[in-house]
């Protein structure tokens, strides 16, 4: 037996495997009753991927001569794996605290846009910023979300919309992908917002002559790594045609398409992404019937994201529809100055309390979905041999303590754990 290993957690009372067949996402069935584990052991290489899950006394008669870097005793403990946010945006300067007020009000998320707030206020002060401001004010953002059990999280730029600023953040998600442990898919985001004294058809050529080529630029000299590109279509900002054109020419240079569509107004944006064959489209609250099928068609994943629709006081996505219509439905935190939430197990219980998801199905949507979402399901979303060895050790005898007890996270996380490393360690989880 080699000794090359990095981690041995034995005797966990669960590990929820998710997947243990080398599905990249599951849907309908799939979803409701997921790969689990009772008494179970996990081993991880020094190479940070799973060499072997299974029964407790086999791991331990098939490794009993092995060496291990770090031995954990997960005894009435659950393991599950990391959770993935599949949506965040999480590079900015200037909070705005101050609209929430102005929301409960009674603002709307387009009212305030068009008096100068909402994004194009964080447009301004993020584009004031230094990087190593805005690296000071990422680096605790995505920590923060570490401990609240994200291992993988998509990082959008989208607060510069000129060139200049826009690179600027996809570089300080760079450096951070550099620095940090937890794991990080790139998104260029500079059809966020049309800048003020231009029109989205300016814009789009703006971006189409002059954005994306300075990126590939950049990607093919290896100073940035970017997965995804996004447009926010929505009426009043990039309509079908621009978000097409924009698409269309990111693909073209190897991004991925993961966009928002579909959240205040119905576009016909989940149609677009069919269209498209996207690998991802987020919010959806006003999705069509048409939308939803066509996504079930052409395996578009729907990022759904029910901390926007709780803050905002939108309608809810329909994620019972699309998950009836077997539709790869994932789940994101939307984090934001106009959305503040790093945690994905308050996600997942928004999903299950507003969306009317189950428990399992909040997790498979928080885990080997959203790592499809992200292009990532065949190294993320489950405790599969081959697949990166990051997980969460939760200090109960069911996994569903995560999600039922909201924002109980803080206390019932004990480890997080990513390619078999420990990247936190709460030693002060409560027995309950």
């Amino acid at each position: 037996m080699s000794n090359d290993l990095r981690l041995l957690v034995k005797n966990a009372k669960q590990i929820v495997l998710v997947c243990n067949n080398g599905e990249r996402y599951l849907t309908k069935d799939g979803m409701k009753k997921f790969a689990l584990m009772e008494n179970a052991s996990l081993v991880v290489g020094k190479d940070g991927l799973v060499k072997a899950v299974g029964p407790a006394g086999l791991i331990d008669s098939q490794y009993k001569e092995a060496s291990f870097e770090n031995v954990i005793d997960a005894s009435g403990m659950c393991v599950i794996p990391g959770l993935i946010d599949a949506h965040t945006h999480p590079v900015w300067a200037g909070d705005r605290v101050h609209e929430f007020a102005m929301k409960l009000a009674g603002a709307t998320y387009m009212e305030l846009h068009q008096a100068g707030g909402g994004i194009h206020y964080t447009v301004e002060h993020t584009s004031r910023a230094s990087p190593e401001q805005l690296l000071a004010g990422l680096r605790p953002r995505l920590l923060r979300m570490l401990r609240a059990g994200t291992t993988l999280a998509e990082c959008k730029s989208g607060y510069g919309l000129e060139l200049d600023a826009e690179v600027k953040m996809l570089s300080v998600i760079e450096q951070a992908r550099r620095e940090l442990p937890i794991g990080i898919s790139s998104t260029y985001c500079g059809a966020h917002a049309v800048p003020r004294g231009k029109t989205a058809s300016q814009a789009t050529d703006e971006i189409l002559k002059v954005h994306l080529p300075k990126l590939k630029d950049k990607m093919s000299k290896g100073e940035l790594s970017i997965d995804n590109i996004d447009v926010f279509c929505e009426r009043g900002v990039f309509d079908l045609n621009c978000t097409r054109a924009i698409l269309k020419a990111g693909q073209d240079i190897g991004l991925q398409i993961n966009f928002h569509g579909d959240e205040l107004y119905p576009t016909n944006s989940a149609e677009l992404g069919a269209e498209l064959s996207a690998l991802a489209v987020s919010h959806l609250e006003e999705v069509s019937d048409e939308g939803i099928a066509a996504m079930a068609k052409s395996k578009t994943s729907a990022v759904l994201l029910p901390t926007t629709a709780y803050i905002l006081r939108l309608k809810q996505p329909r994620a019972r529809d699309m998950l009836d219509a077997g539709v790869i439905v994932a789940l994101g935190s939307d984090f934001n100055p106009n959305a503040y939430c790093c945690s994905m197990p308050i996600v997942m219980h928004l999903g299950c309390v507003n969306m009317k998801m189950s428990m399992n199905e909040a997790l498979a949507a928080a885990t080997i979905n959203a790592a499809y979402a992200l292009g990532k399901s065949h190294l993320h979303g489950s405790l599969e041999v081959d697949k990166q060895g990051d997980l969460i050790i939760l200090n109960s005898a069911r996994w569903e303590h995560l999600i039922y007890q909201f924002g109980g996270h803080q206390e019932l996380i004990r480890y997080v754990i990513i390619k078999g490393m420990v990247v936190y360690d709460n030693d002060k989880t409560m027995d309950y």
